[in-house]
């Protein structure tokens, strides 16, 4: 490894534990602050973090990976996302972020269910607690997998120390300064993200040749790369596009809307993190599908094809801007890690520790069990990540679609409809869990294919547990008063 390589990487390690250590003079002694860094964050902080936790490793692996394999049909996974994404700012961030602020200021997913459905049996807060602790830890595994290969790929190192360090530097931050160190890491984080991935595809197009060279060789190669349709169905189209229905339940992007400072800086927020969403997919697509041409050209070899944005840092590129380009890939496994920790343990720490163990913690006290959750969580997913065949695109298919299932329906329709009921939304949340579970481990199959492989879990997940949100709240009693008043509140604010 070129020393020039190693030092960019250095700097880009120190530069996110010193903001760590930032954020921890900040924010460590107060639950709030620790969870949620005290609903304050900027529309420009706000937007990007959510892009860069949402993003993970596989926006520069496993996306490209998908499109170096499969061709331009893939891009209708890019096109479901920006739809899903855009949808999400527009229609749940800002009625989201009012009501968690008045159902008794809901710092967390269980918190603001339980509060909205005026729940007293508590059993929403532990069935959304186990389904964020099961498939963030799922989750969770992909970014250490894709941080492995990263080491094992670059370094030579032997992928469980890549795993290793990968984690490592990730849980020093968010232990240190909580959500704001999180959040404050991904803005930086994002940036990094965005340079590399307009960065990589120019470099690479400009060796290759142009588009035309780029468009030819392909097409000489396999000219199915080029087509739109073929390769997929119209099952296929749906089940790529579906990934935008899981953005209205993802724990460790929507945490962010709770805690903008203001609805009015939604606007702004939206703008920023749409165009940096739409550009860096753009990115991430050009990357795998130049990457076709220049590997033909040059008769590079590459053995896994999630790892042609590395391989095109490593050849093109200053040793010193190579290992920039190699912070970007870091930053979107470490900036999705560390989300997805702190959610956990919010969970851990906020819906199972304080509400069934010790009802009387002080903030301090959960505040150190936020952190030893975070150390748990982070060893159960390198033990899942020991698994070297594991694929990024996978693993983060099957966690996506689980928290889209289980929670995107339940909360989108809990925010418009003041008639759904504790019961409706318990059920919704089980039975699109269930559904997910069922269709991604079943062994049944349809037309020759696993049920996953013939239609995303997350299409059946979300219908039915629609289904059964609309059913069980028509048939059991209506919420009770207190509903009604938070439901009035937050209309009257979003008129002002």
């Amino acid at each position: 490894m070129e020393t020039g390589t190693i030092l960019a990487l250095a700097i880009y390690f120190i530069a996110m534990l010193a903001i760590g250590l930032y954020a921890y003079r900040q924010s460590s002694s107060n639950l709030s602050e620790y969870m949620l860094g005290g609903r304050k964050l900027g529309p420009g902080i706000t937007a990007l973090s959510a892009g860069a936790s949402d993003m993970s490793g596989w926006l520069l692996m496993g996306l490209p990976g998908a499109l170096y394999t499969a061709g331009i049909s893939q891009i209708w996974l890019a096109v479901g996302l920006i739809l899903g994404a855009w949808a999400n700012y527009l229609f749940l961030a800002p009625r989201f972020r009012i009501y968690t602020e008045i159902a008794n200021d809901s710092i967390t997913l269980p918190d603001y269910f339980e509060h909205r459905f005026a729940d007293r049996t508590r059993l929403l807060r532990l069935i959304s607690a186990v389904v964020i602790v099961v498939f963030f830890t799922l989750y969770t595994a992909s970014g250490v997998v894709a941080g492995g290969k990263l080491f094992e790929s670059v370094f030579q190192l032997d992928y469980v120390y890549g795993l290793a360090l990968t984690v490592s530097v990730v849980i020093a931050y968010t232990l240190l300064g909580g959500f704001l160190a999180v959040s404050m890491t991904d803005f930086v984080q994002g940036i990094i993200m965005f340079l590399a991935l307009v960065l990589v595809p120019l470099v690479a197009l400009n060796v290759v040749g142009d588009l035309g060279t780029t468009l030819s060789i392909v097409e000489t190669l396999n000219p199915n790369h080029l087509d739109l349709f073929t390769g997929t169905s119209v099952l296929g189209i749906i089940s790529l596009l579906a990934w935008g229905l899981g953005y209205f339940g993802q724990p460790h992007i929507i945490v962010r809307f709770m805690a903008i400072r203001s609805v009015k800086d939604f606007p702004v927020a939206r703008r920023v993190g749409m165009s940096w969403m739409i550009i860096s997919l753009g990115g991430a697509v050009a990357t795998g599908f130049i990457g076709i041409a220049y590997v033909h050209q040059t008769k590079q070899p590459l053995a896994d094809p999630e790892t042609i944005f590395i391989m095109l840092s490593q050849v093109l590129f200053h040793p010193f801007i190579t290992g920039f380009l190699l912070a970007a890939l870091l930053a979107a496994v470490m900036s999705t890690i560390s989300s997805q920790l702190l959610v956990t343990s919010s969970a851990l720490t906020q819906d199972f520790y304080k509400t069934f163990l010790n009802q009387h913690a002080s903030d301090k006290t959960q505040v150190l069990v936020g952190r030893l959750s975070v150390m748990l969580v982070a060893v159960v997913a390198i033990w899942i990540a020991l698994d070297r065949s594991s694929s990024i695109l996978d693993l983060v298919g099957n966690a996506w679609a689980g928290f889209g299932a289980a929670f995107g329906p339940v909360i989108l329709i809990s925010l418009y409809w003041r008639k759904m009921t504790m019961p409706g939304a318990l059920a919704g949340m089980v039975v699109g869990a269930l559904t997910v579970l069922f269709w991604v481990f079943s062994p049944l199959q349809i037309d020759g294919q696993q049920l996953n492989d013939f239609l995303y879990a997350m299409v059946p997940g979300v219908a039915f547990s629609i289904i059964a949100i609309v059913l069980v709240s028509l048939l059991t009693k209506a919420p009770d008063n207190v509903v009604n008043q938070h439901f009035d509140a937050m209309e009257k604010q979003l008129k002002s």
